[in-house]
């Protein structure tokens, strides 16, 4: 039975349309590195794609390389050890430390580390709390990303190029960071681990910065 806190989730981005099972060894492997909510979470729902595929949650064992690739040189690679718990349609990993329980994005088209580093720093107070939190906060807007036109890209990118696979995400060709414009017509349909390790060997990511204050958990 889902819990308040993942039904909001679920209210606001909707029912998985895609979803694999967890196997028992995943459940395993991360028992004593993951908070327990977060692995009931996958034992009941799986891991999926909701919203056509602008969020899904995912096995983290398939996205570490990419983990320590874009954490390689920041200052975070020594404050925790990060697990990619989740990401979007446009290739944001939502990256969770095994030792703090806190979560750190990974805005791979942009560059970007977002989080609040005091935060990052300090241990949650209640780990399961933070997950709860970190699914009911979330609205299907936080997924999406805008063009020039400040125009949201998530529903003409599944019009024009259609749906993703688990392994897929829109990506802007030529990249941002190399010059590129965020519009409709720069985005592909591309495999998410190529794609994002390119990007990461064009530049460095910048330093996390705050986005916005949950407040203590």
């Amino acid at each position: 039975m889902r819990d308040e806190a993942f039904q909001l989730f679920i209210e606001d981005v909707g029912e998985a349309t895609f979803r694999t099972p967890v196997l028992d060894l995943s459940l395993e492997k991360y028992g004593k590195l993951l908070p327990g909510k977060l692995l009931e979470y996958w034992r009941e729902e799986g891991w999926c794609g909701y919203a056509d595929g602008l969020f899904w949650t995912v096995n983290p064992e398939d996205y570490d390389g990419l983990a320590d690739l874009w954490l390689s040189g920041t200052p975070y690679e020594k404050v925790d050890r990060y697990h990619i718990v989740a990401r979007s349609a446009f290739g944001n990993l939502y990256a969770w430390g095994e030792r703090n329980h806190r979560t750190l994005t990974i805005a791979c088209p942009t560059h970007a580390l977002i989080g609040i580093d005091k935060e990052l720093r300090t241990p949650a107070k209640d780990p399961d709390v933070a997950v709860q939190a970190f699914f009911a906060s979330m609205d299907r807007q936080d997924f999406d990303m805008k063009d020039a036109s400040k125009k949201y890209l998530f529903e003409r990118a599944l019009k024009k190029l259609g749906p993703l696979a688990p392994d897929e995400i829109y990506g802007f060709e030529p990249a941002l960071v190399a010059g590129g414009k965020n519009r409709l017509e720069n985005l592909r349909k591309v495999n998410l681990f190529a794609h994002l390790a390119i990007l990461r060997e064009l530049a460095a990511p910048t330093v996390p910065f705050a986005r916005f204050d949950p407040g203590e958990l």
